[in-house]
């Protein structure tokens, strides 16, 4: 019998430790902007084979049950791609379809990490009422089908231009609804939409990046990466929209020190956006921890303009204490920008020599790792662990039949609050 997971609430910017009240996202009353931790009660990472999936690695997760049908990230030693860069420890954290390596993620994405953990943080008092998740696609698809499997009322607010995103290998339980926002709007647009709808009673938001779920469920590309090398890995890389699985595998990181049997150092965190979708990488590189100014009209051109539409956040948690800029200070990490075509290149690069299809964002981490041996930017026999966030989605679809989920609403963005929340009210 599963024994829900034990741990305290610590504040990164205050050091202030309490317990979780359920669905804590944050410590009312601090000053200062901040992530929240999980400090666990095992200290050291125990694998419990006897779970399936992801909840093997439940010591780590603020897990109070767990859920069907989960799946894990699989990490593996590359050869082709190791040996054409040059690379003598290049592992690969794989997290998608690819069932000659024993991954089996049938919404082909690392969401999948986060959804499972989150939903599984759910207690008894919530089940009735409804989370909302906005999305740019992968973390929409993911939420959908772990939310669907396991009978949880979901709704989904995303742009229309992503709708293609919501693919699924069956028809999905009703519990789970979507609304979007009109053609030509970005994430930043469906995360106001769902927002509104959050004030509905009933309703309650994901919670982002500030739901220590998300993190550590993201964070367990990093565990299984340093518990298959049995080290913690010299680099790390993959590419960010919010940055928050960055985030993610510092933090594991850091509990992997504490863990003691697995190194006492820091991965370099090495992130990539997609350009033009830069404004993570310009506050970065003027050593600015606040965001700078982007026009809204620029910046929805241009995350219809990248490939990989899902790293396309406005709002990413950067400047916050425990934010993406505080972990690439503290693990001396850096920034990459990718051109589309670079993208397709290393898309193409790693499907003929690993011999998967990978997704958009886990192509612009490929080709920063790319860039970072041309410019000798780590060294040859470093052990470097690359984030494939998504991939096997061409083969998936290659052997599955797969439906849309279809919009309840498509709303403009300036919709009245009175519209959204009313139709909101009478959608499940």
């Amino acid at each position: 019998m599963f024994k829900p997971t034990e741990y305290q609430i610590k504040s990164v910017a205050t050091g202030n430790v309490c317990e979780d009240s359920g669905w804590l996202l944050d410590f009312k009353g601090e000053e200062k902007p901040s992530l929240i931790r999980a400090i666990y009660a095992n200290k050291q990472l125990n694998v419990k084979e006897d779970h399936c999936g992801l909840y093997c690695y439940a010591d780590w997760l603020p897990i109070k049950r767990l859920l069907k049908c989960s799946a894990k990230p699989i990490t593996y030693k590359s050869e082709a791609l190791a040996k054409k860069l040059g690379l003598e420890n290049l592992y690969i954290t794989f997290n998608g379809y690819f069932p000659e390596k024993g991954a089996d993620m049938r919404t082909c994405s690392f969401k999948e990490t986060e959804a499972y953990s989150v939903c599984a943080r759910l207690t008894e008092e919530r089940k009735d009422d409804v989370i909302v998740v906005s999305s740019a696609g992968n973390t929409a698809r993911a939420f959908a089908k772990v939310c669907s499997d396991n009978n949880i009322k979901l709704l989904i607010t995303i742009p229309e231009d992503n709708l293609n995103a919501l693919w699924f290998d069956e028809p999905l339980n009703p519990c789970v609804k979507v609304i979007a926002t009109k053609s030509g709007s970005d994430y930043f647009d469906a995360i106001n939409l769902g927002n509104i709808a959050c004030e509905v009673e009933g309703f309650f938001a994901e919670g982002g990046a500030k739901n220590i779920a998300r993190r550590d469920g993201m964070g367990t590309t990093m565990l299984s990466a340093t518990t298959f090398i049995g080290r913690i890995p010299d680099y790390y890389f993959q590419a960010v929209g919010s940055g928050t699985g960055a985030i993610a595998a510092w933090e594991a990181n850091l509990r992997f020190i504490e863990d003691g049997r697995y190194g006492n150092h820091k991965a370099r965190i090495f992130v990539s956006q997609n350009k033009p979708f830069t404004p993570i990488y310009d506050a970065w590189k003027q050593d600015s921890r606040d965001m700078l100014p982007y026009d809204c009209e620029q910046a929805r051109v241009d995350a219809n303009t990248i490939v990989a539409k899902v790293l396309s956040n406005r709002k990413p948690p950067y400047s916050l204490a425990g934010g993406l800029y505080d972990t690439l200070k503290d693990t001396k990490g850096d920034m990459f920008v990718v051109s589309n075509e670079e993208a397709h290149e290393a898309a193409r690069l790693f499907e003929e020599l690993e011999g998967i299809d990978i997704n958009p964002a886990a192509a612009v981490a490929t080709a920063s790792l790319i860039q970072a041996v041309e410019n000798n930017q780590v060294e040859k026999d470093a052990v470097i662990m690359l984030n494939i966030t998504g991939g096997g989605e061409k083969r998936f679809k290659e052997n599955h039949e797969v439906v849309y989920l279809k919009p309840e609403r498509i709303f403009d963005v300036d919709a009245s609050k009175e519209e959204i929340k009313e139709f909101v009210k009478k959608i499940f």
